[in-house]
């Protein structure tokens, strides 16, 4: 008789969970990541050369995510790309984006570039030497920058 019982309340137990698991609404299923318009326009307006159409767009993109360093990467390079760049503002964005993810390398090179506009070599020859540390087997980002250096001394060593 006593198993009986255990058996009932077993059963009963059993049939309980059941009822409960069936109105336990199960989750949705995870939404696929949105795609961020801002970037992919200002991404367009960049392999265009559209450097206004690029600020706008990335301006809203860093508005929309300030914790994106890849969004303020790319503003600060629309910025330094187009006419009359405020250089005050190129650096700020470019250090925003190092802030935030320390390791960007797209970023290392193009504030590199950024001081060779600025004439300061030493900067950028320091950034390149963070990129060596960085890219360990070397990168495009290493590669270019260190380009860029060798450039512009033979062109400032001509005058």
């Amino acid at each position: 008789m006593k198993s009986t019982r255990i058996h009932a309340f077993i059963l009963a137990f059993a049939a309980a969970t059941a009822v409960s698991a069936m109105d336990t609404p199960k989750p949705d299923p995870k939404e696929p990541e949105k795609k961020d318009v801002q970037m992919e326009q200002g991404r367009a307006a960049i392999a265009r050369q559209d450097w206004a159409g690029a600020q706008d767009a990335l301006r809203e993109a860093v508005k929309r995510n300030p914790r994106s360093a890849d969004a303020h990467n790319l503003y600060a390079y629309s910025l330094r790309k187009g006419p009359h760049p405020e250089m005050d503002l190129v650096f700020r964005h470019y250090n925003e984006a190092l802030r935030i993810d320390p390791q960007h390398r797209a970023a290392r090179e193009y504030l590199g570039e950024a001081y060779l506009m600025t004439g300061n070599v030493a900067k950028a020859k320091e950034l390149l030497a963070e990129l060596d540390r960085l890219c360990k087997a070397g990168c495009a980002e290493q590669a270019e920058l260190k380009s860029a250096i060798s450039t512009f001394e033979r062109q400032h060593a001509a005058k």
